[in-house]
Formats: structure tokens, sequence, C-alpha cells
């Protein structure tokens, strides 16, 4: 191969950095998963070990419908992010209230359930390792669940205000890398606290 032949095919071969939004994202979810992982494995290692009640079976019941609430909330903020691609703005402005909904839903659902524990089962975070450990976990979830609903708030605001087009579809997928991440994270603290260690 001649030298001109040799710089040319180099100068064919392009490395493009990958875009920041979804590399930060992933970086965040990385050191997310490190956190609940040491969560889950603090709930699964006292399971059992309260000497005082009351235990999880006396007092939790599977919230299966808020559940699904939230699990539905995966596919409303995937089908609004694709009619964001599209350019239909007011299906995708629908589609992202839907998404909202059924988080809020989920977050009041998860406050009585955590008002029922307190002021009729007597369950507080200071009760015994089963309260501590509950509260932190759920909570830690419920926290992660509010911030993802401010956002999605503040993308809904920019889109009453019109300033949400079609280009910013990939920053919302970017947003909706989150919201699924939250999504998966409930399937685990549900299998851990509701079914493993009831």
């Amino acid at each position: 191969m001649s030298a001109p032949s040799a710089v040319m095919a180099q100068s064919d071969i392009r490395w493009n950095l990958p875009a920041r939004g979804p590399v930060g994202m992933y970086c965040l979810i990385a050191a997310e998963v490190a956190i609940f992982t040491i969560f889950v494995v603090a709930y699964i290692f006292y399971i059992g070990k309260s000497l005082a009640g009351p235990q999880p079976h006396d007092v939790l019941h599977p919230p299966i419908f808020l559940t699904s609430c939230l699990l539905s909330s995966s596919l409303t903020i995937h089908i609004a992010v694709r009619f964001l691609r599209g350019g239909t703005m007011m299906s995708f402005a629908l589609w992202w209230v839907l998404t909202m909904v059924l988080g809020a839903v989920f977050l009041a659902g998860t406050i009585r359930e955590w008002r029922h524990l307190i002021y009729e089962d007597g369950l507080t975070i200071q009760t015994n390792l089963f309260g501590t450990t509950y509260y932190s976990l759920v909570g830690l979830h419920a926290f992660h669940v509010i911030v993802g609903l401010l956002a999605l708030g503040t993308v809904l605001a920019f889109t009453l205000r019109g300033e949400v087009r079609k280009e910013h579809a990939e920053r919302a997928d970017v947003l909706s890398m989150y919201w699924h991440f939250v999504d998966v994270v409930w399937v685990v603290v549900f299998l851990v606290v509701y079914v493993i260690g009831r």
C-alpha cells in the first residue's frame, strides 16, 4: 500500500466519543447499584435477628397494586420518549404525565403503608433491627422515586412552556434510564422485603 493510500485509510477510521448523557447516567446507576447492594445485604443479614416484635410476617403485606403501578410507569415513559422522537408533543406530554401519576400513586401508597406501620403496628426505625433495615432500604428507594418525580416534573414544566422539542429526545431517554433503574431496584426490594424476608 502506498503512503498516500495508507494516510487516506487512516483518515477514514474515526473514533467517536460516546454521548456524555448516557455515559454519565451509566456511571450514576453503577454507583447507586453499589449503595443499594449494601442496604439489601444488610437487610438480608439481619432477617430474623430482631429479639423484639413486630416481625416482618406480622406487619408486612405485599403491595401488589403499588408495584404494578410503578412497573407500568416504565412502559409509559418508554412510550412517551417514542412520541417525543416522532415529534408528537401532545402525546408525549400525556404519557409523561401518566408516568408521573403512576410514580406518585406508588409514593403515596408507600407513605400510607409507613403511616399504618408506625401508628397502628408500632414499627418505627428504632423499634428493632427489622424496623431499622426496613425503613432504611424502602426509604432509600422512596427517596429515588422522589428525585425521579422531581426530574420528570421539571421536564413537564419545560414541555408546557413549549421548550421541549423532538431534538431533546436523547436527553429524555437518559432520564428514562434513571426511571427504569428505579423500577428494577424496586423489583429487587420487593422480592427481598416482601417475599424472601417474610
